[in-house]
């Protein structure tokens, strides 16, 4: 989809994406510690560090931003669609593969799973690849692509319309994804040896 799309002309903005979370923030900050104790700190120590080192010189292009595994469809094991575009949008490509990263690599238990990253990566790599400096802003893209979905559903999780008929999702699977991706030194750590090293 990233390479299909290079040529795509129009251009939309990504309302969710680094300058969108504080807003977000506000909108649950006073309530974020009846979700948790502390989450409130916690949030906003992350988006301090997030605001003032989110990189602005990686390759950008249209990403699907939510592509998660109820947007994809398979034929056996061949990919046969993706669905759900609402949250499309024009963005760095590294970031879409970061919110992969994150909703397709954990187990149900929220444990890491290297193998599947490892999988994701090389396949994803095989198509485009990423640069060295995509490799070294993976881990904070990460960090970046579990706080966009820890505060989306945080929000949404706080102001559940009465009568309403869909469960929120769990914001704390996010805090625990995010508490993850804070630990990850390298792309290493994803069971993928960088561009240009021997592996």
């Amino acid at each position: 989809m990233h390479v299909a799309g290079r040529d795509f002309p129009l251009v939309r903005n990504n309302p969710l994406s680094v300058a969108g979370w504080r807003p977000l923030f506000d909108l649950a900050a006073a309530r974020a510690d009846s979700v948790q104790p502390g989450l409130h700190d916690f949030i906003a120590r992350e988006l301090d560090h997030l605001e003032a080192a989110w990189p602005t010189d990686l390759p950008v292009g249209v990403i699907h931003a939510d592509l998660f595994p109820d947007n994809v469809f398979f034929l056996g094991d061949r990919l046969s669609g993706l669905i759900d575009f609402p949250f499309a949008c024009n963005d760095i490509l590294a970031y879409d593969v970061a919110i992969c990263l994150n909703a397709w690599c954990f187990e149900p238990d929220h444990s890491f799973n290297v193998t599947k990253a490892r999988a994701l990566l090389n396949a994803y790599g095989r198509e485009r690849p990423l640069s060295a400096a995509e490799e070294a802003a993976l881990p904070l893209l990460a960090r970046g692509a579990a706080m966009r979905f820890l505060l989306t559903r945080l929000v949404d999780f706080l102001n559940v319309p009465e009568g309403a008929l869909v469960q929120p999702k769990d914001p704390l699977e996010y805090v625990r994804k995010l508490r993850f991706q804070q630990s990850v030194a390298a792309i290493n750590d994803y069971g993928i040896t960088p561009a240009g090293c021997a592996a």
